[in-house]
């Protein structure tokens, strides 16, 4: 609802704030729903952008900006009191930056709220051209999962046609897309997830040569065993903890271990040892983290690849998607129990 002309508009703003700094397990019960008004302009010559946010990433990683500031967190904590910060699909509504103009469309960092003042940053926010896909694949294969999933194989893991290549947490936002951009290279891929229903969409929608339910089996390592009968030369890893021992043992020589999250040790106060660590000295194993910072200037790169196999029907992408932003704090959460099934999406707004 706005009142007066341009010059003094104002809308409400509804928002998601976090009331406190979350140990443990986060819950709904940790966020606030509120609403404010905004006003509908930029201050004059300011750099700034008002935009109306349309779609919102729920992703694992927010985790880490939820506790108290930290040197080793990942990207800075959220403020208390203030809406949480996150990826977000949104159309420019009044803008003081040169590269932005009202109409235009953009993804990247912004408020969960209806309408965010954004200061836009290069490899933060990005323009989209491209409007022949569903908007909100800016939030996830032709956003920063699948930049993630993209540098991560490509650039972490340097596979080979014909590797063997495992994946964790593999119906998740970035996982899926590691499992095809693999069967795209012509390795053998095998992904766990923590359902019958996340399983079977691995090998029925994504193409996955095999998966497991990781909460069926007594012993991992032999579940990797049963699935990599000639051991594992690539993992993609997402989960971590026990999950990580048991792929020790079954990596091959020269394996490549990229780690992209560890979502098992996300909201534990005292984080997991990591056993089996001798086998990456005599298997010559080479494990590297990586953040998808680092590798956004092929971003470019990276459409010009998968635009086309989107448009081609080479790749398959499942949303998950949560109706209003007043369903985004239960969405957030759930990612934590493993209740999304594909990438969780909230939709703010549809236009």
């Amino acid at each position: 609802m706005s009142t007066g002309g341009n010059s003094g508009a104002t809308a409400t703003n509804k928002q998601v704030i976090l009331r406190d700094y979350v140990t443990g397990f986060p819950k709904e019960s940790d966020f606030d729903f509120t609403t404010t008004t905004v006003e509908l302009r930029v201050p004059e010559g300011s750099n700034s952008v008002l935009v109306k946010n349309l779609y919102l990433s729920c992703d694992p990683y927010m985790r880490s900006r939820m506790g108290k500031p930290a040197d080793s967190a990942l990207a800075q904590a959220f403020t208390v009191g203030q809406p949480i910060l996150g990826y977000g699909v949104s159309r420019v509504i009044e803008s003081g930056h040169p590269d932005y103009k009202k109409g235009d469309l953009l993804w990247g960092i912004v408020g969960w709220e209806e309408y965010s003042v954004i200061t836009p940053i290069p490899d933060m926010h990005f323009k989209i051209h491209h409007t022949d896909v569903p908007l909100s694949y800016y939030t996830g294969l032709l956003g920063m999962p699948g930049m993630t999933a993209y540098a991560g194989f490509y650039e972490i893991c340097s596979p080979k046609k014909g590797e063997t290549v495992y994946v964790s947490a593999a119906s998740g936002a970035v996982g899926q897309l590691v499992g095809q951009f693999a069967k795209m290279m012509g390795c053998y891929v095998v992904g766990s997830a923590g359902s019958k229903e996340k399983v079977d969409l691995l090998k029925t929608k994504f193409g996955f040569d095999d998966a497991f339910n990781y909460k069926e089996e007594q012993d991992l390592s032999a579940a990797l065993k049963r699935c990599f009968p000639k051991g594992i030369d690539i993992y993609f890893e997402n989960v971590g903890g026990k999950m990580l021992d048991a792929v020790l043992l079954n990596m091959n020589m020269h394996g490549r271990i990229a780690v992209c999250g560890m979502i098992s040790q996300y909201n534990l106060e005292d984080q997991e040892g990591v056993h089996n660590l001798s086998t990456i000295i005599y298997k010559r194993i080479r494990i590297q983290g990586f953040v998808v910072y680092d590798h956004y200037d092929k971003y470019s790169k990276f459409l010009e690849f998968v635009l086309p196999c989107i448009k081609e029907g080479k790749i398959a992408y499942v949303e998950d998607v949560a109706e209003g932003l007043e369903k985004g704090p239960e969405a957030l959460v759930g990612l934590f129990h493993g209740k999304n099934v594909g990438k969780q999406v909230v939709v703010v707004a549809r236009e």
